[in-house]
């Protein structure tokens, strides 16, 4: 099966004409290029379709090139593939064929409908008029899933090559958590995977960007960071994985999905937010090995 991106790119590596610190930005949910075939396939209008977008996460963080750090970002929409899953969790109930044991299909992100290939859209919403082939799931995870991985272990391992630590900086948004109002719902969630995925200090550092700027932060609580938070968060390794979500009423209206006013807020915010990042000693705040001579030197 060709794939659905044979004419442009699933994904992008927008990399800085230098790399001055071992932070790697990653935004694997903000893709907005549907495939004509896949538009096809679903039972949902253009803007239902899109209610599971970290809808312009990618913009929020494109300054990061410009001041020294690469961007991972996806142009494949989290509903037609979800590489912040494993790379086969697939739900039986949506293939012609019967699925092997090799699959796994009895995840909670699986039952929930919300797999490596998605059923439904928020709201529970189903994507597809009918059954996929398991043909079209390997053109998708084989084709694409794959390579995205490749290209984030890639940029990873060239943070520890050049500074002997690596951060990576999932990002992603959220829908409103609470009620209109409601004084102690969060504005930002860290996910760390309960204190397992990076160090300490530099959670807490991230934590009082946040505060200072008047926003509240909640942990892990209730997302405490996905595949690519728990796959690639090795403290012990000198890899460190970080998950933030933005609440999307901050920066944009969650029903029609443009930009509000608070949009270029929120966008100098994480400009702040990465200044201060690759303005640090990393290593000393990670309690990393001490920094290559070949890195320190540059």
């Amino acid at each position: 099966m060709r794939s659905d991106y044979w004419d442009q790119p699933a994904f992008e590596t927008v990399r800085p004409r230098r790399l001055v610190a071992p932070i790697v930005f990653n935004s694997p949910h903000s893709g907005r290029v549907y495939p004509p075939r896949f538009l096809a396939m679903t039972r949902l209008d253009h803007l239902s379709i899109r209610q599971s977008e970290d809808a312009f996460v990618d913009e929020l963080f494109a300054r990061a090139p410009h001041l020294g750090a690469p961007l991972l970002r996806a142009h494949f929409p989290r509903a037609y593939l979800d590489v912040n899953r494993e790379p086969w969790e697939l739900d039986p109930t949506m293939f012609v064929e019967p699925l092997s044991d090799r699959f796994n299909t009895n995840s909670p992100r699986v039952a929930a409908g919300l797999g490596t290939l998605a059923r439904v859209v928020a709201e529970n919403k189903p994507i597809y008029r009918e059954r996929l082939t398991l043909e079209d799931a390997r053109m998708r995870i084989d084709g694409i899933y794959h390579p995205y991985h490749a290209a984030l272990q890639k940029l990873l391992s060239e943070a520890m090559t050049g500074f002997g630590l690596a951060v990576l900086i999932d990002c992603h948004s959220m829908p409103r958590i609470g009620r209109h109002g409601e004084r102690a719902a969060p504005d930002i969630v860290l996910g760390d995977r309960y204190g397992t995925t990076c160090a300490p200090g530099l959670v807490d550092l991230v934590e009082t960007v946040f505060t200072a700027a008047g926003l509240r932060v909640a942990r892990n609580r209730p997302y405490a960071g996905g595949f690519c938070t728990r796959t690639y968060g090795r403290p012990q390794h000198g890899v460190h994985a970080l998950q933030i979500e933005i609440s999307r009423h901050l920066y944009m209206n969650e029903a029609t999905l443009e930009k509000n006013a608070g949009f270029e807020i929120v966008r100098g915010l994480m400009e702040r937010l990465m200044l201060t990042l690759l303005g640090l000693d990393l290593v000393a705040l990670a309690g990393g090995p001490a920094m290559p001579e070949k890195a320190a030197a540059e």
